[in-house]
């Protein structure tokens, strides 16, 4: 059994994260889930949400906007729509970002609901990521 889990996360922009830790846990389609050394392979979705990496000590949050991860023994490879660490996020745009979804949501009218549920859920995680207010 491997002492070291290979975390790996990918968007359509390029490498997010490449290290070796102990432990990950994440934001699954049915919930969220932790992967340790050795765990049984699984793939799933993931939701909009923190994705949280532990060693050496250190604890390390991620953004990721929905994607899959595969999970295996050795590693978990998260392939995500967006992902950023948490001190990387622009709390100030995700702000500004989560008052327009908002104030779109408050009108209503001939507007994309959805896009602007999704968009308000995206600010909130962002911010909450970024506070470590999540998990």
């Amino acid at each position: 059994m491997a002492e070291k889990l290979k975390l790996e996360i990918v968007t359509p922009t390029g490498l997010v994260a490449s290290e070796e830790v102990d432990e990950v846990t994440a934001v699954g389609s049915e919930g969220e889930f932790g992967v340790v050394p050795g765990h049984a392979p699984f793939v799933t979705t993931l939701k909009v949400g923190m994705l949280t990496s532990k060693g050496d000590g250190q604890t390390v949050r991620y953004f990721v906007n929905w994607g899959y991860a595969e999970v295996g023994p050795d590693g978990i490879s998260v392939l995500a729509d967006s992902s950023e660490k948490s001190e990387e996020i622009d709390v100030e745009r995700a702000k500004a970002a989560r008052e327009r979804a908002e104030e779109r949501l408050r009108k209503a009218d001939d507007i994309d609901f959805v896009r602007a549920e999704a968009a308000l859920e995206r600010a909130i995680t962002r911010i909450g990521v970024a506070e470590h207010k999540l998990g």
